[in-house]
């Protein structure tokens, strides 16, 4: 009579499935017939459902109008009517748990006795199911209440024995209400008790078996695996159709003992949406075919479904205590990321801007020192033209042949030992060759001597100062006819025949004695002196290293500006040039260097010209990439009106080390800062988790908790477990 929770059913009538019985009651609730008797105080509506032992009526009270369930005993044969008065001592015991249907009156001197409860219009738990399984959140709210009415009722010693869905009842607000214990025993009872079939523990399944909490904990654990899953565990149709084989209850007993014991372990819940780790968790200790594995009591299972409750309660609070911080700090980043960012950057400005003015600076120097050193050779040579005995000599003596020309061979031989004297005093670099030319381009002397004397090199540039002409060897007709220079020159650089390396010219013109008169000037000869250009240079690597100011591997180079083609670099040995097939090609600077160097030694075009860069490619780096490979900073300075750029230039990643290191310092710091904030939130989140899972019971437990002790005392004295997890 699952309508009313009421009833004590025997062995037989228990262990069916539900689906029968709620068959048999709704066809017995279908009969029209007058009730059993009358009682006083009330009037009888209709009759709710029937079983062997009497029928269940709704009734209305005559005082209050309240709808109630009454209870009548009209067959009385095979009645034990002493667990009758029993379960009505029992109800009445536990009338004061909300969480249980409430006994109103009893009447056993009536004929037929009869006791009259709560009526719950909304019918047991097992019709909801019949809908099909509840959602986590609903399984969860009616499987707590359960478990605090079997608490209840545990701690007022009494085992219900026979949870199951048809004896949970939901009153008006949908709350659960246990009922029918016709089953229950006293928890210092020896007597046995069965249940219903895949709601009792396999031990309960044993008619020697004397009444434990724990079968109790058993059917809690079945009863919230059907809420979920919408089956008890391990029933299927196979095990049904085992359990219907036998004849004698004994052996449906054993079979179904079996089916749990060897079945595998049930575990549709876990799949349930909803139904997190430590639900299944305590699921399956519920369901534990070994007791002793088994949660002990109603107690533990419900203060474990607290417990994830106030755990799952506090998870925003948990979650926002460690959210907040993290957001903040990820609000922070940014912020950190873009000063790192600033830092950075500005630091490898100004480290740039610093080693580029150093760099500046030196350039200015090298293009001044190498303008005065052009400048004084031209001086030296301008001092020999002027002098009267040298005029004379080339006068009387530069168109005669190379036999009576030794005397002013001599002459300038000495004047030249001169000059090298004094030059190698000062530890200057000296010249390559000596050489004069008469006015049709013929040489006349050369030191040191060589078979050029009385060859014509009239298309040198050197000695007509055009620039243009490219013609060259003896006797060459285009040659014929060109005038020689006037004022002093630099020449345009050339291969040299010997060595390869790039040289120029140095020349000035000479003329004859009569211009000193006032009369007009006429050149007699082209004195000249060549030079290598990487000797050149070699003078002021020294000196300007010097002046490097902590700067590592800072490199001297010179460029022609209107062609783009390197000149004079460190590299530029005579070994390494005799492996270049085309010095103009190898040697050339990539197009918009080329192109910025051009606006350099152009006069109009100077003033917007850049005279540096931090991202300079040395062209050397395509033949010697180890060494002079990456980015360069180069500072560019035009040497007077030669056409020659000075360069002063040095690896950037040197320069930079400094920010790398800063950079590295500051990431390094940031990342450790990163790592003690996130520590200290943590740590923090840990102590604030620790002290909110500390259990410390309120006083207004203590009572309750005494009793369920009390209670788990008297069943271990009797040979069972306690009610400590």
């Amino acid at each position: 009579m699952p309508t009313a929770g009421l009833g004590t059913h025997p062995i037989d009538d228990t262990l069916p499935l539900d689906a029968a019985a709620f068959a048999h009651a709704a066809e017995l609730s279908a009969a029209v017939e007058p009730p059993p008797s009358t009682v006083p105080g009330y009037h009888i509506l209709h009759r709710l459902g029937a079983g062997k032992f009497g029928s269940v009526w709704l009734a209305r009270e005559q005082n209050t109008g309240k709808q109630v369930a009454i209870k009548f005993y009209s067959q009385r044969r095979g009645v034990d009517w002493s667990l009758l008065s029993r379960e009505v001592e029992k109800l009445a015991v536990l009338y004061t748990s909300r969480n249980i249907v409430g006994l109103i009156a009893v009447g056993w001197d009536h004929d037929p006795p009869y006791y009259v409860m709560e009526y719950l219009e909304r019918g047991s738990l097992a019709e909801r199911l019949q809908q099909g399984p509840l959602p986590a959140a609903d399984a969860l709210r009616i499987a707590k209440r359960v478990a605090q009415a079997l608490v209840h009722a545990h701690g007022s010693g009494i085992l219900h024995c026979d949870l199951k869905p048809a004896n949970v009842l939901l009153d008006q607000d949908d709350e659960p209400r246990l009922c029918d214990f016709g089953q229950s025993r006293l928890a210092d009872e020896h007597g046995h008790a069965l249940g219903t079939l895949f709601y009792m523990a396999p031990e309960q399944a044993d008619l020697k078996s004397v009444p434990d909490a724990r079968w109790d904990v058993y059917a809690l654990g079945a009863l919230m695996y059907h809420l979920l899953v919408g089956e008890p565990p391990h029933r299927t149709p196979a095990a049904e159709a085992r359990l219907r084989e036998p004849a004698s209850l004994e052996q449906r007993l054993a079979i179904y003992r079996q089916i749990v014991q060897i079945d595998a372990k049930p575990t549709a819940h876990r799949r349930i949406a909803g139904v997190d780790p430590v639900l299944a968790e305590i699921i399956d200790r519920c369901l534990a075919v070994d007791p002793s594995r088994r949660l002990p009591n109603a107690q533990a299972v419900l203060d474990r479904l607290l417990a994830r409750e106030r755990q799952r309660a506090r998870r925003p609070l948990i979650l926002t205590g460690l959210v907040l911080p993290l957001l903040l700090l990820l609000s922070v980043i940014p912020f950190a990321l873009d000063a790192l960012r600033v830092a950075v950057t500005t630091s490898r400005s100004n480290l740039i801007q610093r080693a580029i003015e150093s760099d500046v600076l030196s350039a200015n120097l090298l293009a001044g020192s190498l303008q005065r050193e052009l400048d004084d050779r031209l001086n030296e040579l301008l001092t020999i033209a002027e002098d009267d005995d040298i005029r004379a000599a080339i006068q009387t003596s530069i168109d005669k042949p190379r036999d009576e020309r030794l005397a002013l061979f001599a002459l300038l031989d000495r004047r030249r030992r001169q000059v090298n004297d004094r030059r190698a005093e000062l530890n200057r670099s000296g010249d390559v060759s000596w050489f004069l030319q008469d006015t049709a381009g013929f040489q006349r002397w050369r030191s040191p001597a060589s078979e050029t004397i009385d060859r014509c090199f009239a298309c040198r540039d050197y000695f007509h100062g055009q620039g243009s002409l490219k013609a060259d060897g003896e006797g060459d007709e285009r040659c014929v006819g060109i005038p020689p220079i006037t004022r002093p020159h630099v020449s345009q650089h050339y291969a040299s025949e010997t060595s390869g390396d790039w040289k120029i010219a140095l020349s000035v013109p000479v003329f004859d004695r009569a211009s000193d008169s006032g009369g007009e000037r006429r050149v007699i000869a082209v004195l000249a002196r060549s030079l290598n250009l990487s000797a050149l240079l070699a003078d002021y690597e020294q000196s300007l290293a010097a002046d490097n100011r902590g700067g590592v591997g800072r490199k001297l180079a010179l460029v022609d500006g209107r062609s783009g083609i390197l000149l004079a670099h460190p590299w530029m040995t005579a070994e390494h040039l005799s492996s270049l097939a085309n010095l103009n090609q190898d040697l050339r600077l990539d197009e918009e260097t080329a192109g910025q160097l051009a606006k350099l030694v152009t006069p109009t075009e100077r003033a917007a010209a850049s005279d540096h860069t931090d991202r300079y490619a040395d062209p050397i780096a395509r033949l010697a990439p180890t060494e002079y490979g990456g980015e360069w900073l180069a500072a560019f300075v035009p040497i007077g009106s030669t056409g020659w750029v000075a360069v002063v230039q040095e690896p950037r990643t040197p320069v930079l080390a400094p920010v790398v290191d800063l950079q590295e310092r500051l990431v390094s710091t940031g990342i450790v800062g990163l790592l003690m904030v996130c520590l200290v939130v943590a740590g923090g989140w840990g102590l604030i988790v620790g002290l909110l899972n500390e259990r410390r019971a309120p006083w207004f437990l203590n009572r309750r908790n005494a009793t369920t002790r009390a209670a788990g005392t008297t069943l271990t004295a009797t040979g069972r477990t306690s009610d400590s997890v």
